[in-house]
């Protein structure tokens, strides 16, 4: 049986085409992927820049929602129409790293979407240990962002946000839009320094205060904020070498610099300014699975307003024109790919979700 699924080809390259359906072996769970969003790391394939890690053609897609078609033998607790969302992780369980319990950054980590094919296909057979279940109320739409939403917590985890504390984001995309969100809900005082005016926009919508750091004196705006005692904590989220320094520099006596964002090349750092204030510089990779649970109820309760973060759904056919108008910026923030249909541009996504659930209901008369 074949499946529709999109392709990265070559450096700015992708296809739609046909693929062979994987059947769910032992162990194993054969997911209809319902959203599938299009995140920045997906983006860096795009460009090229993963060339040496990704093998072509590469099935693209880790934040996904969708509903299970088949299991496979010795699969338990999980029934066709079941609704869930994927922790794209599959480690060795033997590597330094995975015996000292940090399996989420394993020596030899199968990063699922990146080093295995993803989600953007009508069909897609994983591990049944990478299912989340997912509420019956929420809709599919908004648990595409569950995955993000999981690097956000995480990310609030690593940097142990507490209640009050002065808090900065450096880098307003759907990433940092998100890690604010929950740094809010932990009880921090949120700041947001971004250069879009249409992401600025948006994150005033949500009620987040934003800092514009072509305009704004963002020194002075902290020293303003904090009384001169500089941020408790602060997200690089941006992966740009000015948000590097800001996120440095707004720090305050031992601030805590988490670095969420990719930085390809090596970066200068001002060793001085951790020094002089003893600052600590934190790495947030991935999640945990509690971070992945925590991120369901976030969504699903509303702390994370997913209808304002999703700018467009396209179908799975538009998706490599969606990846153009990602890499174009202007006024987008998180688009998701339909996989249940080729030819829509987004109507009723609740509707979808309904037609989606009877077909997954179905999927073992196929």
């Amino acid at each position: 049986m074949t499946t529709l699924a999109v392709r990265y080809t070559a450096a700015r390259s992708l296809e739609t085409a046909s693929v062979e359906a994987c059947p769910p072996g032992p162990g194993e769970v054969e997911l209809a992927p319902a959203f599938v969003g299009i995140c920045g790391t997906d983006l860096h394939i795009f460009h090229g820049d993963m060339d040496a890690r990704v093998t072509t053609p590469a099935v693209l897609g880790h934040e996904m929602s969708g509903r299970v078609l088949r299991t496979g033998p010795g699969v338990e607790g999980w029934q066709p129409g079941d609704a869930v969302t994927v922790m794209p992780l599959r480690w060795d369980d033997t590597c330094p790293a995975c015996h000292a319990g940090h399996q989420h950054i394993c020596q030899h980590l199968d990063f699922i979407g990146i080093d295995s094919p993803g989600a953007m296909q009508q069909r897609w057979t994983v591990p049944a240990t990478t299912l989340i279940r997912l509420p019956h109320t929420l809709p599919l739409h908004h648990a595409a962002l569950v995955e993000p939403t999981a690097v956000a917590v995480h990310d609030v985890g690593r940097a142990a946000v507490r209640p009050g504390e002065k808090t900065v984001i450096v880098g307003g995309g759907p990433v940092g839009i998100l890690i604010a969100l929950v740094a809010r809900a932990a009880g921090a005082d949120v700041r947001v320094v971004e250069l879009s005016a249409h992401r600025r926009k948006l994150a005033q919508e949500l009620a987040l205060t934003t800092w514009n750091p072509a305009d704004d004196d963002i020194q002075t705006l902290t020293d303003e904020w904090t009384g001169q005692a500089g941020a408790d904590i602060a997200f690089e989220v941006s992966g740009a070498p000015a948000g590097m320094d800001t996120a440095v520099d707004v720090l305050g006596a031992r601030g805590r610099l988490c670095l969420v964002a990719i930085h390809p090349q090596p970066r200068k750092i001002n060793l001085h300014r951790f020094f002089w204030r003893e600052l600590t510089l934190l790495g947030a990779r991935l999640y945990h699975r509690t971070d992945f649970e925590k991120a369901v109820t976030l969504v699903a309760d509303g702390t994370i307003p997913a209808d304002r973060l999703i700018s467009k759904i396209v179908p799975l056919t538009q998706a490599p024109a969606a990846f153009q108008a990602l890499e174009n910026g202007g006024d987008v923030m998180k688009i998701l790919v339909d996989c249940t249909t080729h030819t829509h541009t987004h109507t009723d996504a609740a509707e979808q979700d309904a037609d989606q659930a009877d077909q997954a209901a179905q999927g073992d008369a196929r």
